[in-house]
């Protein structure tokens, strides 16, 4: 009878596992690159305005500030 040669079975398990590691780790930078697109979008919108004034709810550069 022959012998199972269990380093080639391992070999196997351990690149499926690593093929399979890498295509969910190019799945989440797909999705997490769509989704920083949007949130970068939104974020320049929300940047300071182009007045050159403080946005709401910031201190002027120029304002004392309070102990």
């Amino acid at each position: 009878m022959a012998k199972t040669n269990f380093q080639y079975e391992k070999r196997q398990k351990e690149l499926e596992k690593k093929k399979k590691k890498e295509e969910k780790l190019k799945r989440k930078l797909e999705k997490g690159s769509t989704s920083e697109t949007e949130v970068d979008e939104t974020a320049d919108e929300a940047a300071e305005p182009a007045t050159g004034e403080p946005a709401a709810g910031e201190p002027a550069a120029d304002a004392p500030k309070q102990p």
